[in-house]
């Protein structure tokens, strides 16, 4: 069993579990992607960083491939059509992170909440009166005093819902599945009607793909605060920088944006004044990167391998084989 590793070495090394002898773990990284190298591998496997891209170039010349694995939760990056034209299965890591997502989203909310980067920078300018004059002179809303509405009640909305109901918020959901839960299910314009915080929790398909724009944002209700720890292809950039400015949006907290690596020039850094960049509040992807999403992950992976060795259906299967 030939396994090609398009993760980070040290990362690797450091959380997954022995494996057998006779599996052949080839190191490339997770640095831009050189499609010659990872076809000269001749792998069954390929463990991929969860947005690297697998295009069918590569998958198309790998003769011997028989599963593709994200090491997260992400998968939108593989290109699916070719996999299932091929007969190769696509897992992820469904659910490994829902735990830490759920605790970088109130994170987030909270640091907007409370003002947190704005309080922060006066605190080291040493104006530390000035700053708490104005939180007694405008307030701060607790986190129990909101209502929040959760996009996609999956493994971390319902880990979420379970958080924030420790905090006492009123809360709402909206999944096209509709799971049987005990949160108040609303349509999608009525959630963002209703809601103080909109959390996003939703892959990126077709329908998804920009779906918080300018006509969505109009639904919601004023001032109210945005949570993306999703994917950042799932809002359009200018809307809700636009929306920013005009105070629609309270606040935007993101653990993601569009396109990643974030570089200086992103569309979204790009169109933010830097009058509003106080109400947003920014994490570097690291939502699931956490020391329990590690060890999860890569236990799942390497079972997941072990069934292929063995002939046997992988969990975790995306592609619908």
């Amino acid at each position: 069993m030939r396994v090609a590793l398009l993760v980070n070495k040290d990362n690797y090394e450091r959380y997954a579990p022995n494996t057998p002898p006779e599996w052949e773990m080839i190191h490339i990284g997770n640095g831009e992607p050189d499609v010659t190298e990872i076809i000269a591998t001749r792998a069954d496997v390929l463990v991929v960083d969860a947005v690297m891209k697998i295009g069918p170039d590569i998958i198309a010349a790998m003769p011997d491939l028989k599963l593709i694995h994200s090491q997260g939760v992400a998968y939108n990056a593989i290109d699916l059509k070719e996999a299932n034209r091929r007969g190769i299965y696509v897992c992820n890591n469904a659910g490994v992170n829902a735990q830490a997502v759920a605790e970088q989203v109130v994170l987030l909310t909270l640091s907007l909440l409370r003002n947190y980067r704005v309080n922060e920078d006066m605190v080291y300018a040493g104006r530390q009166m000035e700053a708490k004059t104005a939180c007694f002179i405008n307030g701060m809303r607790e986190l129990g005093e909101c209502s929040v509405g959760i996009v996609g009640l999956g493994a971390i909305g319902k880990a979420l819902a379970e958080r924030l109901a420790a905090f006492g918020c009123r809360l709402c959901y909206y999944d096209m599945y509709k799971p049987v839960t005990s949160v108040e299910y609303l349509p999608l314009t009525e959630l963002y009607a209703a809601s103080d915080i909109v959390s996003l929790h939703v892959p990126v398909t077709e329908e998804t793909e920009g779906m918080i724009n300018e006509e969505s944002l109009r639904h919601f209700k004023k001032g109210a605060i945005l949570i993306n720890t999703a994917r950042g292809e799932l809002i359009d950039n200018a809307a809700v920088a636009q929306a920013l400015v005009s105070g629609q949006l309270g606040g935007f907290g993101a653990d993601t944006l569009s396109p990643e690596p974030v570089t200086a020039d992103n569309p979204f850094l790009r169109a933010l004044p830097d009058e509003a960049r106080g109400r947003v509040a920014l994490s570097p992807h690291i939502g699931g990167v956490t020391t329990g999403c590690f060890i999860r992950g890569y236990g799942n992976i390497m079972k997941n391998i072990a069934a292929i060795s063995r002939g046997e259906r992988p969990v975790f299967v995306v592609n619908g084989l």
